[in-house]
């Protein structure tokens, strides 16, 4: 098993309610991590640390606010090795790196590919803390955005063969006339469909419809029906 399918395995799972936001620490450094744990724990976050790369990665996804500190040097993978494969299953992880010794190729590498910000050791706790606040605020927004596209795509799957046809048609600019000439059906029928369609979409306007629409592009291109 790679690295990219050990972080994917079991990595979906309930979220639960009420449950505070965790802060992820990846650091060989055991005085590191357990310094970096009280502090987080003292805001009223759940801390878990980890000494390695492959022990982080062996961890469900939490499907609550989250983000990662994340060491550069590490015994396995390097920090930024780490954020590559990250990236690849979990690009709304926020990350922010830590180390005793940064350059700036390294730092620029870090935070074009996504970081929240890259700290030199030692560094001062309230700069830390800003950075986890605003990680936390990404993760936050990332999850709200994966909520509300999951709900549209349980909504698009509740429609028939014949709605997303005219779903399709309808947020392509055409009229009724012109999707009922395209589908081979009457003006009334395609009007029925419609009202479906914005019914079952809990669409209230054709723009809502297109932006709907424009959001689900790749599930609608993946769903195929008779």
């Amino acid at each position: 098993m790679n690295l990219a399918q050990t972080f994917t395995h079991g990595m979906v799972h309930p979220s639960i309610p009420g449950i505070s936001p965790v802060v992820f620490v990846v650091d060989d450094d055991i005085s590191v991590r357990k310094s970096l744990e009280r502090l987080i724990r003292c805001e009223g976050w759940q801390a878990e640390t980890f000494q390695s790369a492959r022990e982080f990665l062996t961890r469900p996804r939490p499907l609550v606010p989250s983000c990662l500190i994340l060491d550069l040097a590490l015994p396995d993978l390097n920090g930024l090795e780490l954020q590559r494969t990250i990236a690849q299953e979990r690009a709304e992880m926020p990350i922010i790196f830590i180390s005793g010794c940064g350059d700036i190729p390294t730092t620029v590498r870090a935070m074009k590919a996504g970081a929240v910000d890259f700290l030199i050791k030692p560094f001062r706790n309230d700069v830390l803390l800003r950075a986890i606040r605003e990680g936390l605020d990404r993760s936050r927004s990332a999850l709200d955005h994966e909520i509300q596209l999951g709900s549209l795509r349980n909504d698009y799957l509740s429609l028939t063969h014949r709605e997303r046809q005219v779903m399709t048609l309808v947020v392509s600019g055409l009229l009724n006339k012109q999707v009922g000439g395209e589908l081979g059906i009457s003006e009334i029928t395609v009007k029925a469909h419609r009202g479906q369609v914005m019914r079952k979409m809990k669409a209230n306007s054709l723009a809502d419809l297109v932006r709907m629409a424009s959001s689900l592009q790749p599930a609608r291109q993946t769903i195929h029906l008779a």
